[in-house]
């Protein structure tokens, strides 16, 4: 299978290319085994599944979780932003900056900070200056070092709690979709429960139309296990991936004014920061270096 079809730019053919193979193998395999497709198509335990699923995520959600899921749902097809280049971008401002304080002294960060739209070097970053919630975990940063009422290892604690208040915010939508996933099953058996009362009270009927009230009431297990477990389940996956790459910036952001308030220089700062990526889009140190000074060049 081309190498394209998994490239990170394109997670819209992942996610219908593995909803095909689902549906593909489950319904293949019960052709296979000479099932009618016919009997499938039950509209009304669908409505019955899925009318319970939505009622039960949105009595199970605040208003805010239930909006930063709906936020979330498109994102899962779009590409994601955190590849090399931005990495190399972020790593370049830091050494811009770090490198700037220490010939110009701490007061050029608090001039750099105070409007960064207007900044000189971040507006070199337009694709940073986007990110309002990494601006601000930057600057906000940035401006601690400036007033240098703390050391260190209180801004590192700062700096854990802060992220782990980002990953759990983020994660909200991962765990409503898991909870939804979870009860799909569920939801599934009161279909069929459903489904078999209607048959037991048709009890009258020959053998043979009770029997398809009854195959009929079965499908619901059948179409619950199959939703949540190919298809919702998956999404919640997803979601979990993409915070764990959003992650990773804020702890490269981290590790790296870390290294420099305890004394580390710039060029060795960003290095810091370039060990804790991911080794697939981890640029090498030779990379690093060769965008660094490009960047000294143009400083």
């Amino acid at each position: 299978m081309p190498d394209a079809c998994f490239s990170d730019g394109d997670p819209i053919v992942l996610v219908v290319l593995g909803y095909v193979v689902v549906v593909v193998a489950v319904l293949g395999g019960y052709a296979l085994t000479g099932g009618h497709m016919g009997a499938l198509y039950q509209p009304a335990e669908l409505i019955i599944i899925g009318g319970a699923a939505v009622g039960a995520f949105i009595s199970s959600n605040s208003g805010k979780a239930i909006k930063a899921t709906m936020k979330a749902m498109p994102s899962l097809l779009k590409g994601s932003k955190y590849k090399k280049e931005l990495y190399l971008d972020v790593m370049a401002l830091l050494y811009v900056l770090l490198s700037k304080a220490r010939r110009e002294g701490i007061l050029f960060l608090e001039k750099e900070i105070a409007d960064p739209a207007s900044s000189s070097v971040f507006s070199q970053y337009p694709r940073i200056l986007a990110d309002a919630k990494m601006m601000e975990f930057l600057t906000d940063y940035l401006r601690m070092m400036v007033n240098g009422n703390m050391n260190a290892f209180e801004i590192e604690a700062l700096m854990d709690h802060e992220i782990e208040t980002v990953r759990h915010e983020a994660e909200i939508p991962a765990h409503a979709l898991s909870r939804v996933g979870d009860g799909l099953p569920a939801f599934g058996i009161v279909a069929a429960v459903m489904g078999v009362v209607h048959a037991l009270a048709s009890a009258d009927l020959p053998p043979a139309e009770l029997g398809a009230l009854i195959a009929n009431a079965m499908v619901g297990t059948f179409l619950g296990i199959l939703l949540a477990y190919g298809f919702v389940s998956p999404l919640a996956s997803r979601v979990e991936h993409q915070v764990s790459e959003s992650i990773k910036m804020y702890e490269c952001i981290k590790v790296t004014l870390l290294a420099s308030l305890n004394g580390y220089a710039p060029l060795v700062a960003v290095e810091f920061g370039r060990k804790v990526l991911y080794s697939t889009v981890r640029p090498s140190f030779l990379e690093l270096d060769d965008h660094v000074r490009e960047v000294k060049s143009l400083t």
